[in-house]
């Protein structure tokens, strides 16, 4: 039920943004950006009563209008310059509490109730923004404006991990894992655990840089490397698992596909190089990948 509410509230928040971005009159982009947001917001509120046939063709309008470059940002402006530094010498490092909260709260309610962690990470979100309003004593009708604000700077790539979650699995259903499997049976040595752990790592982050997202490489490639040339070897599953997927974050620092962490991340920066995150990120995502290896083999086994 939680969980739901807070499918709701994104979508209320996607539909907000169509109009803000249909009333905005010297918008370069008016109609169909509002077209967007306002599908989107719907497929978010409704899915769940919608017929699948009718959401895929929704989804099909959305990467039109995607690809015929009918989503932009409009005229919304930030705060000035002169206020944002006022407000930043009077707040300090506070500003960060807000932003630590979500993880923090999401943990918790996960580890600590029966909710999950998606309605935690809900519920951290709200926590967040209440710490936000705390610190920053703004007034609350500025929420939905820079909201609709920051989601029209994002753009079309907001959609992105959903979408590439759901290709993973359709992926998993496809029965790619078990193709990847008779692959690797005649390149991995039978029993050799390091070389099993090797390539199931780098397997995961190459996907992952293909996909764009680590939850869809996770089922394709745990089912057809992690499980019979891992697990299948004596790793500890729990441990394969979790390791496993952190290998694929190493991945998604290095992939334009990951257009939510190094794309969007450019533009709101207003980086002349919008490949500047990922250059950045590079090196430290190697020898994070390298630390996954060596962590799964030694505790894995």
């Amino acid at each position: 039920m939680i969980l739901e509410l807070m499918y709701i509230v994104a979508g209320l928040i996607a539909l907000i943004t169509g109009i803000y971005a249909y009333l905005d009159e010297k918008h370069p982009k008016r109609v169909g950006t509002a077209a967007f947001w306002i599908i989107f917001g719907v497929i978010f509120i409704f899915g769940p009563y919608m017929n699948p046939a009718l959401v895929g063709g929704l989804l099909f309008v959305m990467g039109g209008l995607t690809v015929t470059k009918q989503v932009s940002f409009g005229t919304q402006v930030n705060a000035s310059d002169e206020y944002r530094e006022k407000k930043s010498a009077i707040i300090g490092n506070k500003i960060f509490i807000p932003a630590l909260s979500i993880g923090v709260v999401a943990f918790s309610v996960a580890q600590f109730t029966d909710l999950g962690g998606l309605a935690g990470l809900g519920i951290g979100a709200l926590a967040a923004l209440i710490l936000t309003m705390i610190y920053t004593k703004e007034e609350v009708k500025y929420i939905p404006y820079d909201s609709s604000r920051l989601l029209q700077q994002m753009g079309a790539a907001v959609i992105l991990p959903q979408l590439l979650g759901a290709l993973g699995a359709l992926f998993a259903k496809a029965g790619v894992g078990d193709v990847v499997a008779q692959i690797m049976g005649g390149i991995v040595p039978e029993g050799n655990k390091l070389v099993g752990v090797i390539i199931y790592c780098v397997a995961m982050a190459l996907f992952t840089m293909v996909m764009g997202n680590a939850f869809a490489a996770f089922a394709v490639i745990t089912a057809g490397i992690g499980i019979p040339f891992v697990i299948g070897a004596g790793g500890n599953p729990a441990v394969v698992g979790l390791l496993g997927l952190t290998s694929g974050y190493c991945g998604t620092l290095m992939t334009p596909m990951a257009a939510n962490f190094n794309i969007v991340s450019a533009t709101i920066l207003e980086m002349k190089d919008k490949n500047g995150v990922m250059k950045a990120q590079l090196p430290v995502s190697i020898l994070m990948l390298i630390s996954q290896i060596a962590l799964m083999y030694f505790m894995a086994f």
